[in-house]
């Protein structure tokens, strides 16, 4: 069969679709594209198989809707498997109107979280031909191509039409064997496009991996991937197999810096050895690593052994800087111990970066003001190098949509809104309060002290690079969360609701 693993054109005048490898979503202004590990393990995973397998990333390759929809009209597909997500989905269903036109034999697929939370929903709406549910799209992509080409029994998770209704399997299972995958196809999969477009790496070119599927904690309730991969049901590959992947991107890509998407980076014995094992092969003097990573798991010691194997960047999901809300997220961390935990890591030479959201429906102005004075106090003490501020978001299927809908805080079910432009959360902040706060957590880092560390900081022409690239992807974020968009989406939600209310588009 020929297959292809496509993310195709979304335009907008919002920006650029931050789609690919991401449990959040926004439209861009400054883009960075980020290689998503499942998919190109299916295109690897398919090619193995002896399909012909096209890699189709055209958000990143920047190619228009009209380029893209007349190559697929003639690209003799027999099937095309795309990953959606909460905003995007409504786009997806009008473009698979227009793929079928194009092309009607080509079988059309779509995956992800959002289908994984309302799975039945895309095959009501659109002309799409399966609906696969779960995070493990190799190995369900695996099962549907062997349906498909030799009469295999359908794998779980698996939605279709039979007989004019809504048919599926068993519910998905998260019971595949990461190690029976072979390594990623780095030139299959154009690992270059996004090689150099990513605010996170310093050496350049870098590249992604994902040791594990996904969070081994798995429980946050705002979280899109909890729908795909619950905590209890994680998995990884060996210490020895992640070690062996770094050594083959280092001596045959020449990749300077490696971030592993894994949603938490394994701990405990799987940490050691893997340190040890960057260590041991001296790859910890050629690679720098980063990875995602949780409070209140790693000891002092621990910190000092990622030092030493060539860790540099540290992610961590703070969210917010009130127990309360940490508590209600399911977070199970503890605020007092967060400050210490960031010397740590920055004392064994790692550079932490935070995560953080506004809008939630249980804070005041007083509290969101509380996270930003924390962020502005770790920037000023040197405990943190880089935050990422967005506005709470309710997606499809999760823990934190359901306690939504159940509370009657949404303000909109149209999954087109659901995108950051503007709150879809009742709260106590206005719309204009919470865009202007995520503005105020980005400025954050702006003190006399920080600003002079980091430049004190410099010691390569690396370092001066990041630092401009830096800023740039600073700007593009303030930009993101611009107030004049909150007024700009509503008076678009507003005429779109006036347009579905006269019959003239679908609600």
């Amino acid at each position: 069969m020929k297959i292809a693993v496509s993310y195709p054109p979304l335009q907008s005048d919002k920006g650029v679709a931050l789609l690919s490898q991401n449990r959040q979503f926004q439209w861009f202004n400054n883009p960075t594209f980020i290689y998503p590990m499942v998919p190109a393990s299916a295109a690897t995973l398919l090619a193995s198989m002896g399909h012909e397998v096209v890699w189709d990333d055209a958000i990143a390759e920047q190619k228009s809707e009209a380029d893209w929809l007349a190559w697929f009209g003639g690209a003799g597909l027999d099937l095309i498997a795309l990953e959606s997500k909460t905003p995007t989905i409504k786009k997806h269903w009008r473009l698979i109107e227009r793929m079928k036109a194009a092309s009607p034999r080509t079988i059309v697929v779509l995956m992800g979280d959002h289908v994984t939370g309302f799975p039945e929903e895309s095959l009501e709406n659109s002309p799409v031909d399966y609906v696969l549910t779960g995070g493990d799209f190799d190995f369900s992509l695996r099962d549907l191509v062997r349906h498909l080409d030799g009469g295999a029994p359908l794998g779980p998770g698996a939605y279709y039409r039979a007989d004019g209704a809504i048919a599926h399997t068993q519910n998905f299972s998260l019971q595949n064997d990461l190690n029976e995958l072979p390594l990623i196809d780095r030139d299959l999969t154009k690992w270059e496009l996004y090689a150099y477009k990513n605010g996170n790496f310093k050496y350049l070119p870098g590249t992604y991996t994902m040791f594990g599927r996904d969070c081994w904690w798995g429980h946050c309730t705002f979280c899109s991937w909890t729908v795909m991969f619950p905590g209890q049901k994680f998995r990884t590959r060996t210490a020895q197999a992640a070690v062996e992947e770094v050594d083959l991107l280092v001596n045959k890509y020449g990749v300077r810096e490696i971030f592993d998407d894994t949603g938490t980076l394994p701990v405990g014995a799987w940490l050691h050895e893997f340190c040890e094992g960057l260590i041991a092969r001296g790859l910890h003097k050629r690679v720098r690593m980063g990875c995602n990573m949780r409070f209140n798991y790693l000891t002092r010691e621990d910190y000092a052994l990622m030092g030493r194997a060539g860790f540099r960047f540290i992610l961590y999901g703070l969210e917010s800087a009130n127990q309360t809300t940490l508590r209600r997220l399911a977070k199970n961390m503890k605020t007092e111990t967060i400050a210490q935990e960031l010397r740590w890591s920055k004392g064994a030479g790692l550079a932490p970066h935070l995560t953080t959201m506004i809008g939630y429906p249980w804070e005041s102005k007083e509290e969101a003001r509380h996270t930003i004075e924390f962020a502005k106090d770790m920037f000023r003490t040197g405990c943190v190098d880089t935050l990422q501020a967005t506005v709470i978001m309710p997606y499809a299927g999760t823990p934190l949509y359901k306690e939504a809908e159940n509370n009657g805080w949404l303000l909109t079910k149209d999954w087109d809104e659901y995108d950051m432009r503007r709150p879809i959360l009742k709260s106590p902040l206005t719309a204009e309060d919470t865009l202007a706060l995520t503005q105020d957590l980005y400025k954050s880092f702006l003190s006399p002290q920080f600003i002079f560390n980091k430049l004190r900081s410099i010691r390569s022409w690396d370092d001066v690079q990041f630092i401009g690239r830096g800023v740039k992807y600073v700007i593009g974020h303030l930009t993101d969360f611009n107030l004049g968009q909150v007024k700009g989406a509503t008076a678009l939600a507003k005429a779109k609701r006036e347009r579905s209310e006269r019959g003239e588009i679908a609600a």
